[in-house]
């Protein structure tokens, strides 16, 4: 197999925001998940990391209301990116979610990179039929909330399209109203996690990123960084095909540990996932989900120099345990920032 040129990357963190009070649970509330996911942002940031991305779950003891919180890392921070990976956007109102993704990047300086997608298997059967939304006749729920991105991404150029009352409570610009505030290039900021090369072809013809997770469809029988590098191919090949003007964007998440202290072994120097695993997230999707990444630094050089996808994207998020508290997961980033991502061209 032919090696994929290495890519210099943006290094990021990628965290679930899981809460529990079981016994080793550094986070073990709500309030915990949400504090700690800004003082781990503040850590990375000092630290010379890139990004901080969060998971968005709903009806999960999870982190689940994405833009107080970036907002709030935007505060805290001034220069790291402060995204998300990825919001479900079955279950969004994309002109409430336009003013909250504006204002939270206007907060930030305009570090915002919002990750959306269609969702994945959530916690209740049809969740977002709870927070108000209805499939039209001969629609699914994929169709739903790809429909909701083109609205959000539509909203996002900053053009009016709501006609002024002629009596309003404060004067208007002329023309047509935009949802406020607009915060300029944060259309060019949104990224899609793609979760098959259908619909990275798709998000690129929209001119959207594309994140990529450790989770995919599966399409052949090839391994899963083969089968992500093929997705990420597929991805650029649809962008140049649409003739946009800027160069596009992709990210993948791994789980990444390198084990250079006693800690780094009792948690991870056992683990058995060190082989791609394949199997059903609903009754017609076939998945497979990527090895976790464990060893000591010079063994994991050697073992991340084969992940053909890693090397073709250009931002890296790394899947954090964030339940075992802040200066844990800061050691975590840094140790794959010092140990491993210069020896391997990433940096």
């Amino acid at each position: 197999m032919a090696r994929v040129p290495v890519r210099v990357k943006k290094i990021g963190f990628l965290s679930f925001g899981h809460w529990s009070s079981v016994p080793g649970s550094e986070t073990r509330s709500a309030a915990d998940a949400l504090l700690q996911s800004i003082e781990l942002a503040v850590a990375a940031e000092e630290l010379g990391a890139d990004g901080a991305y969060y998971r968005v779950h709903h009806f999960a003891r999870q982190l689940g209301s994405p833009f107080p919180l970036l907002a709030a890392v935007g505060a805290r921070t001034a220069r790291i990116e402060i995204g998300t990976a990825v919001v479900d956007m079955r279950y969004e109102n994309p002109l409430y979610m336009a003013e909250d993704a504006g204002a939270a990047d206007l907060i930030a300086g305009g570090r915002l990179q919002l990750g959306i997608s269609r969702g994945s298997p959530e916690q209740v059967i049809d969740g977002w039929r709870y927070f108000g939304y209805e499939l039209q006749e001969g629609e699914t729920d994929a169709d739903m909330g790809r429909g909701h991105a083109e609205v959000l991404l539509e909203v996002l150029r900053g053009k009016g399209f709501a006609q002024p009352s002629p009596r309003p409570m404060f004067p208007n610009p002329p023309g047509l109203l935009r949802v406020e505030p607009h915060s300029p290039g944060l259309r060019d900021r949104i990224w899609w996690g793609a979760g098959s090369q259908r619909t990275a072809a798709w998000a690129a013809e929209l001119g959207m990123n594309m994140q990529s997770s450790t989770l995919i469809s599966n399409e052949s029988d090839k391994p899963f960084h083969a089968q992500q590098a093929e997705q990420i191919q597929v991805f650029r090949d649809a962008w140049r095909k649409a003739g946009h003007e800027r160069e596009p964007r992709v990210s993948v998440s791994r789980s990444i540990f390198a084990l250079v202290d006693d800690r780094d072994r009792a948690y991870f120097g056992r683990r058995n996932q060190d082989a791609d695993q394949v199997g059903l997230i609903d009754a017609q999707t076939e998945a497979i989900f990527g090895r976790t990444y464990a060893a000591e630094p010079d063994v994991l050089i050697q073992q991340l120099r084969e992940d053909t996808a890693v090397a073709a994207a250009d931002t890296l998020l790394l899947t954090v345990p964030n339940q075992l508290g802040v200066d844990y997961n800061a050691h975590v980033i840094d140790s794959i920032l010092a140990h491993v991502a210069p020896a391997l061209g990433w940096r």
